[in-house]
C-alpha cells in the first residue's frame, strides 16, 4: 500500500509541478509571452524581465508553492518512510523541470526545489542550510548558475558531514542531478566570486 501512495503522490506532484505558472501570470496578467524575454525560460525570472515586480513575486510564490503539497501529504499526513518524500519531491522537481504542457520543456526549477524542502516540515533544517547556502551564493558568485549549484553542493556536504547516510544527502544529491542538468549551459564559464548583491554595493 505504501508503494501505491507514493506512486501516486510522485504521479500528482508531476503534474502539480509541470503546471506553468509563470507562462500563464504572463498572458493573463501582463498579456505577454515570457519566453520570449530573457533566457527564454518559462520561469519566474522572466515574468520580473517582462516588466512586473509584484506579479513576479506572485509567479516565484505559486512555483514554492507547487511544490509543497504532496511532499507534505506524504511526510506529514502519511507517514510515509522516508524515501517516499524524496522520491515524490524530485517527481515535482521534473515536472516543473520537463513539463509536458511545454512540450516536455520546463524551468530551472529553483522555486519549486525550495518548495519541496518547505514541505517536509516540521524538519525544516533542509530548508534552513539551503536557503543560508543560497543567499551566500547570491551574494559571492557572480554566474547566478553557478552560485546555485555551490549552494546545493555545500548543502549536502554539510549534510553528508552532520548526517552521514540518510535522506536527506539522497534527496540533495537528487536536486543537484536535476538542477546541474538545467543549469549546464550556464555552467561553462568558471565560478567567479562578487555577486550580484556585491556588485551593487560596489557602484553606491
Amino acid at each position: 500500500m505504501e508503494a501505491v501512495y507514493t506512486a501516486s503522490l510522485a504521479i500528482a506532484a508531476f503534474i502539480l509541478g509541470s503546471i506553468p505558472f509563470s507562462v500563464i501570470i504572463g498572458r493573463w496578467l501582463l498579456k505577454k509571452d515570457i519566453t520570449t524575454y530573457g533566457d527564454g525560460n518559462p520561469g519566474a525570472a522572466n515574468v520580473f524581465r517582462a516588466g512586473s515586480k509584484k506579479i513576479g513575486m506572485v509567479a516565484v510564490i505559486l512555483d514554492i508553492i507547487k511544490g509543497i503539497p504532496f511532499v507534505f501529504i506524504s511526510h506529514y499526513v502519511l507517514d510515509l518512510p522516508v524515501l517516499s518524500p524524496v522520491i515524490i519531491a524530485v517527481f515535482a522537481v521534473l515536472g516543473h523541470a520537463y513539463s509536458p504542457f511545454l512540450g516536455w520543456k520546463g524551468g530551472k526549477a529553483i522555486a519549486v526545489t525550495f518548495g519541496t524542502t518547505l514541505g517536509l516540515m516540521p524538519q525544516y533544517e533542509v530548508f534552513m542550510v539551503l536557503a543560508i547556502a543560497m543567499i551566500l551564493g547570491a551574494i559571492l558568485i557572480q554566474n547566478d548558475s553557478w552560485g546555485v549549484m555551490i549552494a546545493v553542493l555545500a548543502t549536502l556536504i554539510y549534510f553528508i558531514i552532520t548526517k552521514g547516510y540518510s535522506w536527506e544527502p539522497l534527496l540533495l544529491v537528487c536536486f543537484l542531478i536535476v538542477l546541474g542538468i538545467k543549469h549546464f549551459e550556464d555552467l561553462h564559464s568558471v565560478p567567479r566570486f562578487g555577486g550580484r548583491f556585491m556588485r551593487r554595493s560596489q557602484a553606491r
